[in-house]
């Protein structure tokens, strides 16, 4: 199964600028995992609950982001001014896409299931993930697509380590985006009441707080993350798979797990994490490309094992 790791940049034949390198990949896949991870730790930091919906979100912004390349015709570069309209074009649609499908996935699917028992809700999400997933794949077939190579493939080359410019792009852009959640959710009234929400509903009800609402901007901004990263991922690894929400937000989710679930600090620290813990593996374990994510898990447990609340710890209250 193809997974962000698959993409390698040749390594430096030095043992330094080998590592080094495979920091910089690291980091690159680490921006997209927290992008995903940040969806799950939101929704579960407002409703407790495992979105598993989630991925195949992620998902359905890289196959509609496909389907606008494709109908604009581009096969190639088109030139620095228009790449950059070209790339927020896509980022909105992506966005846009993912956080419609999400909003609309809690409105019919968990919003009535809201006092259900919690295995009711979990089971609509196992739903809607199969739902996507089967509508994506006979739209777009069980074959990978090639995503079309916009990017140019120019870099910086430091010694022996070269860092491309759309590893940087794509640090970047992920970077603003986590930045401007965190503000959002820490200077808006949207933000505080998502912060009341999660810490205790009833009360947050008692004070104005409209939860329903709350909780719908919730999965529209988790939604739009996802599909921001959706379009990060298209460029990075050029391929669109129907399947490839499953792999990618699994791993997403252990990120959210590892850092402290309902704890955005967490999320992208536990992204960040895992993707460098894939890329030294693969690197440097023997047949480490095959042995990547059983590592990945592996750590997970013993972490969690000293430390259950996560890296940075869980920002749920227990409730009784």
């Amino acid at each position: 199964m193809l997974t962000l790791a698959t993409v390698m940049i040749p390594a430096s034949a030095s043992p330094v600028g080998i590592f080094f390198q495979q920091l910089e990949i690291g980091i690159t896949l680490g921006a997209m995992y927290a992008l995903v991870a940040l969806g799950y730790t939101l929704v579960y930091g407002i409703i407790e609950l495992i979105n598993f919906a989630h991925g195949d979100i992620f998902m359905w912004s890289t196959v509609v982001t496909l389907a606008v390349i494709q109908a604009m015709g581009i096969t190639a570069s088109p030139g620095p001014v228009k790449l950059i309209g070209l790339l927020i074009l896509l980022l909105a649609i992506g966005m846009l896409v993912s956080a419609t499908l999400n909003y609309t996935i809690e409105r019919f699917f968990y919003k009535p299931l809201r006092k259900a028992p919690r295995l009711a809700p979990l089971i609509a999400a196992i739903g809607a993930s199969f739902i996507l997933e089967t509508i994506a794949q006979l739209w777009r077939g069980s074959s990978f697509v090639a995503f079309p190579s916009i990017f140019p493939s120019v870099g910086i080359t430091f010694g022996s380590v070269r860092v491309n410019l759309l590893d940087v792009v794509i640090v970047i852009v992920a970077v603003v985006l986590m930045y401007g959640l965190e503000r959002f959710i820490r200077l808006t009234r949207m933000g505080k009441a998502m912060r009341a929400t999660a810490q205790d509903p009833e009360a947050a009800a008692l004070m104005g707080v409209n939860i329903n609402r709350t909780i719908s901007m919730t999965f529209i901004i988790g939604g739009a993350l996802a599909g921001a990263a959706g379009v990060l991922y298209n460029l990075y690894i050029a391929q669109v798979w129907f399947f490839t929400g499953f792999q990618l937000g699994l791993i997403a989710f252990t990120a959210a797990v590892l850092g402290g679930i309902g704890n955005i600090y967490g999320a992208v620290l536990g992204g960040f994490v895992i993707g460098l813990i894939e890329a030294l593996t693969i690197q440097y374990v023997p047949g480490g490309f095959a042995w990547a994510d059983a590592v990945v898990f592996a750590i997970l447990v013993l972490i969690l094992v000293f430390k259950p609340s996560g890296l940075l710890g869980q920002q749920i209250p227990n409730k009784v």
